[in-house]
């Protein structure tokens, strides 16, 4: 039983570990440039979605009006 123990504890020191050396924040703008995103992230990738999901939700919203609109 105390194996068990000792080993489900250097699991979770571990998986403490790797989580902190992931980076909570951006310093600058150099940062995220220089290729340091979280999880092999990459800033062209971002934007692309970032900007699809944009154009989607707001093409939603103007459904939702205009369905709102029609419906007085």
């Amino acid at each position: 039983m105390w194996a068990a123990g000792r080993q489900g504890f250097t699991y979770r020191s571990a998986m403490l570990r790797s989580a902190l050396s992931l980076p909570l924040a951006l310093q600058t703008a150099g940062d995220a440039a220089g290729g340091s995103l979280p999880f092999g992230l990459e800033m062209a990738d971002l934007q692309t979605w970032t900007l699809i999901y944009l154009g989607l939700s707001s093409l939603g919203f103007v459904a939702v009006w205009v369905v709102g609109l029609l419906r007085r």
